[in-house]
């Protein structure tokens, strides 16, 4: 596999083919990242410099160096580069106007690229025309934040893909197939120890963030304040979390029931954060039974059995970890949600 490096005006620089490893992580709510290790030498110190374009061969992936590590001593000469895939370009640009909306998820990502100060060589790719709708307002927000929002509210992926020919990057949105068991229009995927596909095996589930009824505080003061709720009540699993949304204003909707949708909609934004946390890591044969990118990829909805443990479980592969060493690959996906590693109490 080469590894192939271009400027940040995506010209080729050249090949990296002396790595010692390389750990690819694609995500498919946010952006993927890698970790890449070689040799210290005067040629890979000039192809791993900083802001450089990361590429696969035969990938329609990309990342941006953000981080480098020279290591120098008698045992030890290496270099160590890291960053995130091409759509963390979006966290350098800021919502600074009121951008309120009202209609398909996809059109509304596709608006934003164009709202924000333009990125170099970006360009919008094909509309899919995806059904799921939205209600939302952003005021100085960072376009990946919200990107990811939703993101993760419509179940809709996004991803920057670069064309070195061209030299364009283009923005677009997509979304796994449903592989489970319960459907029947398309290949069912089973990841269980019948089929041979799960080894080391890691199992979480978490729900002390758990929230499922949210109230929404709108415009107003006191008594004369908007209030919206979402959610169930029905006990005992009632979990309640208050929402501020004072920074929506009324005035930028059509009507006063679209507005209250987008309370509605920062309310459920918050649920999302707060979730049941359920997964699935495992190792698996990239070509074992389901193979890898042909039967199944990032996004993808799956049927997990671990009968052993009583759970069967129709989940998402959120996230797919690509490791590239001693001249093979191991694949570790990651099926399900699992716990924020840490809590933004500012949002």
């Amino acid at each position: 596999m080469e590894i192939i490096l271009y400027d940040s005006n995506m010209m080729r620089q050249g090949v990296v083919e002396n790595h010692t490893s390389l750990l690819w992580t694609r995500k498919y709510y946010e952006p993927g990242s890698f970790e890449l290790h070689a040799p210290l030498t005067n040629d890979n110190v000039r192809l791993l410099s900083k802001g450089n374009i990361v590429s696969k061969s035969s990938s329609n992936e990309a990342g941006v160096i953000e981080s480098l590590t020279f290591t120098e001593s008698h045992e030890e000469k290496s270099i160590v580069v890291s960053g995130r895939f091409l759509s963390s370009m979006l966290d350098r640009r800021l919502i600074k106007q009121t951008f309120s909306f009202s209609g398909k998820v996809e059109v509304a990502m596709r608006q934003l690229i164009n709202y924000v100060t333009p990125i170099p060589h970006l360009v919008l790719g094909e509309l899919k025309d995806y059904s799921e709708t939205v209600i939302f307002q952003a005021t100085m927000k960072e376009l990946l934040s919200i990107m990811v929002k939703l993101s993760k509210s419509s179940g809709i992926g996004f991803r920057v893909v670069p064309n070195f020919s061209s030299k364009q990057l283009s923005f677009e949105a997509y979304k796994g197939i449903d592989r489970s068991i319960g459907q029947s229009l398309n290949n069912r995927v089973i990841f269980s120890e019948q089929y041979a596909n799960l080894d080391h095996v890691v199992y979480s589930w978490n729900n002390q963030l758990l929230k499922n009824y949210a109230v929404i505080g709108g415009e107003g003061e006191g008594s004369q304040r908007i209030y919206v709720t979402i959610g169930s009540q029905q006990e005992p699993d009632l979990r309640e979390t208050f929402v501020d949304a004072r920074e929506i204003r009324s005035d930028d909707f059509t009507s006063q029931e679209e507005y209250l949708d987008a309370l509605r909609q920062k309310g459920y934004e918050s649920l999302e954060q707060n979730i049941e946390a359920e997964s699935f890591d495992c190792i698996t044969d990239p070509n074992a039974n389901f193979v890898y990118k042909g039967d199944w990829d990032l996004g993808d909805i799956v049927t997990v059995n671990k009968e052993n443990w009583g759970i069967q479980l129709d989940v998402r592969i959120t996230e797919v970890q690509e490791i590239y060493e001693n001249g093979g690959m191991t694949v570790v996906p990651t099926l399900g949600f699992a716990l924020p590693d840490t809590v933004d109490w500012s949002e």
